[in-house]
This record gives structure tokens, sequence and C-alpha cells, in this order.
């Protein structure tokens, strides 16, 4: 659910962008005070694997694709929404920068739409339900799951409120179709959210909040990195994604096209001209290494003063 260039219009894309930039802001303020300078490795290896994540698209119904967009993944894991928002924001980033993910003029919408609006809804649903369900951590993958699924359709829906106060589409078809479309890949995200949690729980608790002192090493997550987004981003699906297929069918695709941003980089659309499928390990290798050297300076950067 990346906005391409040309889908919104400049005052919603300047809205969206100072609002975003405010949310940075506060979650860097935030985040001194919540993220101890233990947790910097795993800010880097969570944002690389959200990113390595981000690539493998499967399919559901209609020919579409969705992908994991990974807010309240990344918000449990890190034990903070504040620092979740500065890994999605980064992943956000590098996609728009160097792989022409995602529009440069709508980079502003994306965050808000996916590292505000996804990270807070998951994480705040994922506290309510976890209460509800009598607060065991046994229950976490259950819960976040769920939010995540949720998080991921109300992502949507401001999605299609700013394409209809652009203009693009009437919001009475564009808000059923995005809804409609992301319940499915909605279905999808809780489903990689709550495995992974289980995962985590059962083999690597060491990575999951108040157990750093545990942490048993960088070999299992760099592998499993390596693996996501070298060998498993070759079997994505080339379906559109939600947003592409809406697109699609609402006669609008088009626009990306028409006002779409060039920023020179050789890992446009996840590839290197020439060499096919080892060009996308590449690209993705690389992805995920920068994404993990980004968020690691970041994490020293926003270290708590008493550190």
């Amino acid at each position: 659910m990346h906005i391409p260039d040309g889908f919104i219009s400049a005052p919603v894309a300047g809205a969206t962008s100072l609002a975003s930039v405010a949310a940075l802001f506060i979650a860097f303020g935030r985040s001194e005070e919540a993220f101890g300078i233990r947790r910097a490795p795993i800010l880097g290896l969570t944002t690389a694997f959200i990113f390595a994540a981000q690539m493998i698209n499967f399919p559901v119904a209609g020919g579409t694709s969705g992908h994991l967009c990974g807010g309240a993944l990344a918000a449990i894991i890190l034990g903070s929404p504040w620092a979740g928002m500065l890994c999605i924001a980064t992943v956000l980033i590098i996609q728009a920068v160097l792989f022409a993910d995602g529009g440069i003029t709508a980079l502003g919408a994306n965050i808000f739409n996916l590292g505000v609006i996804g990270v807070w809804v998951g994480w705040g649903l994922t506290q309510t339900l976890q209460r509800l369900l009598g607060g065991s951590k046994g229950r976490l993958p259950l819960a976040a799951g769920i939010a995540a699924g949720v998080s991921l359709v109300v992502s949507a829906i401001a999605c299609a409120i700013q394409l209809a106060l652009s203009g693009t589409a009437p919001v009475n078809v564009v808000l059923p179709s995005m809804t409609g479309v992301h319940i499915l890949i909605g279905i999808g995200e809780g489903l990689v959210t709550g495995g992974v949690l289980t995962y985590l729980a059962t083999a690597r608790p060491d990575l999951l909040p108040g157990e750093e002192e545990k942490f048993k090493g960088w070999l299992v997550p760099i592998v499993s990195i390596i693996l996501v987004a070298g060998v498993l981003s070759l079997f994505a699906s080339g379906w559109p994604d939600g947003l592409e297929k809406v697109a699609e069918n609402l006669g609008f695709i088009n626009l990306a096209e028409e006002v779409r941003v060039e920023v020179p980089t050789p890992f446009a659309d996840y590839g290197i001209e020439g060499l096919e499928q080892i060009g996308t390990s590449i690209a993705g290798l690389v992805g995920a290494a920068v994404c993990f050297a980004v968020a690691f300076g970041i994490a020293k950067v926003i270290k708590p003063k008493n550190a």
C-alpha cells in the first residue's frame, strides 16, 4: 500500500508530510525515554526484517497480492510505538529513495498511514485485546495478529480518504474498494504477525522487550533476514498489490506514470538491470543491510542520556 507519485494532490501531500515530520520529531524525543541502548541491535534487526518481509507479496483473491506492512509487529518487538514509528519510517524512506517503491512526493502520506496510523492502531489494539484475554504473554501473538490485521485496514481507509480529498476517485467508490481488498490482505498481515511473535516467544524470547540481558547473538536473526531478502523474495507474487489493483479498476493507475519523480538508483523495482533473479536477491540484501545500518545508527543517537 505504498502510494506512488501522482495519486494524491499537493495539499494532501503537504499536510501529511507536515503531520509525519511532527510525529517523527516527537518519536525521536520520546524514544530517548522509552528505548534502552541494549535495544539498538533489535531496532536494526527489526527494521531489516520488515524491509525484507515487505518484498514478499502473497496472493489474495481476484488477482491481487498483499505484503506485510509491519507496524504492529515493529511496535511490539521493540516494546514502544515511538520506536516502531522510527522503524517503519526508515523502511519507507529507504524504499522510496533506493528502490522507487512509493512516491517521493507521497512519502509523507505513506509514513503517516503506515508508520503513524498503522503503528499506533496496532499497538493500542494489541494492549487492549491482551488485557481482555487475561494479560497472559501466551496470548500476545493472538492479540497482535488481530490488531495487525485491523491496523492495516484502518491504514487503507486513511489512504482512501486521502485519494478522495485529492479528487483522484470518489469517496463512495474508493473507500469500499480499498477497505474490501485490504480486509483480505489484513488476514495475511495478522497471520504473519502472529506467526513471527509465536516463533520469537518460543525460540528467541531474547529478541522481545525485557529480555535484553539474555541476548543470544546475531547469527540466527541475520541468517533469517538473508533468507527472506535474498531467497524467499524470488517467489513473491507478481500480481498488483491492493492499492495498485484498486487504481487499475477505478482507472487512475496512469497518474503514477504521468507525475512520477525519478530518483536515479540501480535498484529500482527491487532489481538490477540485466541480472534477472540474482539482481532481486542483491537488491534485497543491500536494502536489508542499509535498513539495519540506518536503524542501528538511529538507536545510537536516541539512546537515553543516562545510558
